[in-house]
Formats: structure tokens, sequence, C-alpha cells
């Protein structure tokens, strides 16, 4: 009698055994997925996200959304199911656990750091607007305000909303236009702007708010292009000033620059 049939069959169950724990075993992934997307013309747990003094506020229509990303906790149980499942989705991505929580470093530790990098930000994006509207720092004073969100992707957004509020787009409208227009972009004092990642979600966060137009720093525009939602254009940027110039041609007819 061939021992054959029944060995192939014990094989069998020990392979689906294996693979039925390998897809249950806990892997070193997160999984990122789009955050908020925030108005920063508008108000925040009831607050205005931006406060001017010593200067005349103009009332304001349209939005300018920052945009943000989330990510599952570095204790969250990510298994094999979970990673190809986020692999095949256009608004989730699977990355290694150490390049969103260093080892090393406590959530705790990571959150004042994002707190720091936020904070940095909205110092930037202030100097780079007052420099830009030509105003003394010392005579008008910003205040901002974004509860919830660290790091340093809102600067060009904040700066964008400063020039929005104290002069719009410089012939008496609106520097939106109106619309919703959303983005991301680090800034730095003197308005120039630079990539932060994550803009493949960040652009699905900006078509969920309702946006039409995505501003992106210009060295992420292949990243944006990837699942790009559909009715959503993206303006690439390299400074506070060119931004302000496509905002202004975009519902001016002028021409506007392209991914």
């Amino acid at each position: 009698m061939s021992k054959k049939g029944p060995l192939a069959a014990v094989a069998a169950v020990l392979l689906a055994a294996l693979f039925a724990v390998a897809l249950l075993v806990p892997l070193p992934y997160s999984v990122m997925v789009p955050g908020d997307a925030s108005d920063a013309l508008g108000t925040a747990k009831g607050k205005p996200v931006i406060t001017i003094t010593g200067h005349p506020v103009r009332q304001t229509s349209g939005e300018l959304r920052t945009t943000t990303i989330g990510a599952t906790l570095p204790d969250a149980r990510i298994t094999l199911v979970d990673a190809v499942r986020a692999w095949f989705a256009t608004d989730q991505a699977v990355v290694p656990r150490d390049a969103i929580y260093p080892s090393g470093k406590s959530v705790a530790q990571l959150n004042k750091l994002s707190a720091q990098e936020m904070q940095q930000s909205q110092q930037a994006a202030v100097s780079a607007a007052l420099s830009y509207l030509k105003l003394d720092p010392d005579t008008v004073k910003v205040t901002l305000d974004l509860p919830d969100v660290g790091g340093p992707s809102a600067g060009l957004l904040f700066s964008l909303g400063i020039v929005d509020k104290i002069q719009g787009d410089g012939h008496g409208g609106d520097l939106t236009g109106g619309k919703d227009i959303a983005g991301t972009g680090t800034i730095t004092a003197k308005g120039a702007v630079g990539p932060v990642g994550g803009a493949t979600l960040k652009t699905q966060a900006a078509k969920a708010a309702g946006a039409t137009v995505f501003l992106v720093p210009k060295g992420e525009c292949s990243s944006a292009k990837a699942n790009l939602p559909s009715g959503l254009r993206l303006v690439p940027v390299v400074s506070l000033q060119d931004a302000i110039g496509s905002l202004r041609a975009l519902h001016t007819g002028g021409s506007v620059p392209s991914c």
C-alpha cells in the first residue's frame, strides 16, 4: 500500500495551516489613509484659524484647505490580509512602521516633535506672508490656531490664507476666486515652498472635502498624479508668489502651470 497519498494530504494540511498563520501574523507595517482638510480661512473648534490684529481684515469667500494624512497607531495589528487590501486600495498606503514611528521614540515624543514642527511652520508662514505684503511684523500680528494637526505641511496654505484675508487677489477680489482650493507644502520665511510627502493620499482628502484645485510642491507632481481623483486640478508651485500668481490666473483666465 502506497503511503504517498496520506503523506501528500498531511503536507497539504500543514501548508494550508502555515498559510493561514502567515495571513494572521502581525507585520511591521502601518497603513496610511487620507486625513482632514481644514479651511485656513474658516474656524476650527469654534475659533478662527487665522486671527489678524493691527490691520484691516477683509471678508473672504471660497476656501483654502490644508490637507493631512492619518496612520494606524504603532501597536495596531496589521496582517498580510490588511496589507494586501491596503496595497490595492486607492485611498490607503502601506509603509514600514519605522518610517512613521522611528524605533526608540514614543508616540508622545513624536507628537511633541510634530507640534514643534507645526509651530515653526506657522512662524515661517506668517513671516513669508507679511514679507510678501510688505507689512511690519511689529505692527501687524497674526495668530494661527489649527488644533489636532501637526507637522510643517500646512505652511503654504497658512500664508495664502493671511494674504487673502489682508489683500485678496490684489484687485478687489478673493485670492480663491470663490473656489474650494486645497493643497500642501512647507514654506520658508522667504516664501520658498517645499515637499512634505503623502501627496497621493492628500489629493483624496481634498476631493472628499469638495476641492476642485490642489496646490502641490512642484517636486511632488509625480506622486500627486498617482490615483488623482477625477475633477481635481493639480497646480504645481515653487514659492508663495508663484502660488498667488497661479490662483489669480485661475479666476482671471490667465495661464496656469500644470503637472
